[in-house]
């Protein structure tokens, strides 16, 4: 597309037309992104373990929703392709993610294994079937998937989480190369803490988070929304020249 084009889009209804495709889509970031790729025109495939979590979301947009447990590979490559089998797929995000918070020394193998499925294995297995689709089509695309600043910040009790996160912008590189020459972009953002339900578990004790309150020089932590917008940028033609990137959504803290 003619860059100056892009320009004119409007904001308002600029995915109009355009399927994409949420994991974790029920809580957090996902339900973020979710409503806003809606509000911007796309029509949205929702992805959740929890039913529940997919019928509040539906009450809200327009949607289509399917219920899969991620960790287990055979059921997420039946969801994926399901779905990718029932309609054009344009665009991707890779958001559900889980953590076990656990000391190094007492990290389980279980834990470790579950972590690594759902964070990286299904991302792996979904960004597959979207791309074997999309280059069939011809049509190009994006992914986006949520990864952390635990990908490059040590967090104590994150050990599994970190290594996923870690394994996720590896990953999101490799596809950026090998997918990037069929016009599909593969990138990733990396929120410092966002206040998602999951995050409210590990970081609502003061003791904790002040600490980490004040690496970060806006001194507070990341609104779902915030990190939402960042990901549809990364989906939008506003980016049509960024690819392999690890987008920091961390209000500075990795500058300090």
């Amino acid at each position: 597309m003619n860059p100056e084009k892009a320009m004119n889009v409007d904001r308002n209804r600029e995915f109009a037309g355009r399927t994409v495709l949420i994991t974790g889509a029920g809580k957090g970031i996902g339900y973020a992104t979710a409503l806003l790729m809606a509000e911007r025109g796309a029509h949205v495939v929702a992805l959740s373990r929890s039913q529940t979590d997919l019928d509040a979301l539906s009450t809200t947009i327009p949607c289509k929703t399917i219920t899969v447990d991620l960790a287990d590979a055979a059921a997420t490559l039946a969801a994926a392709q399901q779905v990718c089998e029932a309609q054009p797929v344009d665009l991707l995000v890779n958001c559900a993610g889980i953590v076990e918070l656990e000391p190094f020394l007492e990290a389980s193998v279980a834990s470790f294994d579950l972590t690594m499925a759902v964070n990286v294995r299904a991302a792996m297995i979904i960004a597959q079937e979207y791309a074997r689709g999309a280059i069939a089509r011809g049509t190009g695309g994006a992914i986006v998937s949520v990864s952390s600043i635990a990908a490059q910040v040590g967090t104590p009790l994150h050990a599994a989480y970190c290594a996923s996160k870690a394994a996720l912008d590896a990953l999101t590189r490799v596809m950026a190369v090998e997918l990037g020459v069929h016009g599909i972009r593969v990138n990733t953002v990396n929120p410092v803490v966002t206040l998602t339900p999951m995050a409210e578990k590990v970081w609502s004790e003061p003791a904790k988070s002040a600490p980490m309150l004040a690496r970060i020089p806006l001194q507070r932590f990341v609104q779902p929304d915030e990190v939402a917008r960042a990901i549809a940028y990364l989906l939008s033609r506003d980016s049509s020249m960024v690819n392999g990137v690890s987008l920091a959504v961390d209000g500075g803290f990795q500058a300090g």
